[in-house]
């Protein structure tokens, strides 16, 4: 199996209960300190195992996805015949980063942080174990603090409480641990945020996802969340200005230049001043009016442009600087624009002869491109009752 959770979930314990409960030999090793070499003896000690005393083996690989492919596959054998019991552990989304073929042998099972409950119940215990020599006494609200600061992670929850329990101040024969003290642990925010990791990509596609559904609130708290998890706001930055194209596009075109304005407006302010700017700009783009009409197009049309080979440029289309260029028509029976009835020839056609009449951008009925939508409806019932004209008349 592989237990796949963030820190301090419990899955280093979980492997240890595992063994425990079926008498098995306990082998642990970490990907990030072992190599084949250490795979390899830890093999040949439950093969030992296994013949000598009948005994079967777990091996516990922490951090499993630190391995590479050919260290991945160095399990798969002994997995198929029984010699190990595999258990890894993992911090990252195994799809990503385990290979097909071990993937196809474990069962993976996903752990959570451990809720403010679980991680009470956690400490009340270690009070009591850590009093055990010599009294140990916290308060509830200190202890809930310690609780709320550990951010579903028991380990981090434990070392807080241990280094409170040795710098605690004694009376009368007991240590106490009292707010001061709880405060100088807890002056670095320890936020989960694995920047490149799952909870990164999480909540940026959380920021994302509520911009696009027109929630400012939602919006403004994932972008909270990820600068006080330590985000770059460059990051932010760049990402919406993607977003104000993506999403809303022609139909308010002023959210592409306010996030460039904001990114700039940071990269001048620096933090914490400059993180406002782009705060403006995550509600803005929040309320603003949504299309995705021209990030259609651009994958239609490069669709287009890919699958249709080198299409010549129509010649009507094509410059011609030179005599010779003229001789071979290029440009002839070009219409300039400008010199035609409200400078548009109607009629006229732009895509290579193979493409004729194919569209790739369709304006959507919110905010400007309505009147966008409107305006093309308009000229290509212009260029319609053109080509019908012509057509009669057998041009």
């Amino acid at each position: 199996m592989v237990l796949w959770g963030p820190p301090g979930s419990g899955k280093t314990t979980l492997a240890g209960l595992v063994a425990s409960h079926c008498d098995a030999e306990f082998v642990a090793l970490s990907a990030v300190l072992s190599g084949v070499k250490e795979i390899r003896a830890a093999v040949e000690q439950a093969k030992l195992q296994r013949t000598q005393f009948q005994r079967a083996t777990i091996l516990f690989v922490d951090e499993v996805h630190r391995f590479n492919k050919s260290q991945q596959d160095a399990f798969l054998p002994h997995i198929e015949s029984g010699v190990i019991t595999f258990i890894g552990a993992t911090t990252e989304n195994p799809s990503f980063e385990l290979n097909n073929a071990l993937l196809s042998r474990v069962r993976t099972y996903v752990l959570k942080p451990l809720n403010e409950r679980a991680l009470t119940d956690i400490l009340q215990r270690a009070v009591q174990i850590l009093g055990e020599q010599q009294p140990l006494e916290i308060e509830p609200a200190e202890l809930e603090r310690l609780v709320i600061h550990a951010d579903g992670d028991a380990r981090r929850a434990l070392n807080l409480l241990e280094i409170a329990a040795d710098l605690a101040d004694q009376q009368d024969g007991r240590r106490i641990i009292d707010g001061p003290l709880v405060d100088s642990l807890l002056r670095e925010g320890t936020r989960r945020f694995d920047k490149g990791g799952d909870v990164f990509y999480e909540q940026i596609s959380a920021l994302h996802k509520s911009i696009r559904g027109s929630d400012p609130d939602a919006s403004l708290y994932w972008f909270c969340r990820m600068l006080d998890g330590g985000c770059d706001p460059r990051y932010l930055a760049r990402r919406l200005i993607r977003m104000a194209s993506e999403d809303i596009g022609n139909a308010d075109p002023r959210a592409l230049h306010l996030a460039i304005d904001a990114a700039a407006a940071y990269e001048r302010l620096g933090s914490p001043e400059g993180e406002l700017a782009l705060a403006q700009t995550v509600v803005y783009l929040a309320c603003a009016a949504k299309s995705n009409a021209v990030y259609k197009a651009f994958g239609e049309a490069m669709k287009a442009a890919r699958q249709s080979g080198s299409l010549e440029v129509p010649m009507h289309l094509r410059n011609a600087p030179t005599a010779l260029m003229k001789s071979l028509d290029y440009g002839k029976q070009y219409r300039y624009a400008h010199d035609e009835e409200n400078g548009y020839a109607a009629g006229e056609t732009y895509l290579p002869e193979s493409l004729s009449g194919q569209r790739f951008y369709h304006p959507v009925d919110r905010g400007l491109e309505i009147r966008i939508r409107e305006k093309l409806a308009a000229l290509r019932e212009l260029d319609h009752k053109a080509r019908r004209s012509r057509k009669k008349s057998g041009v």
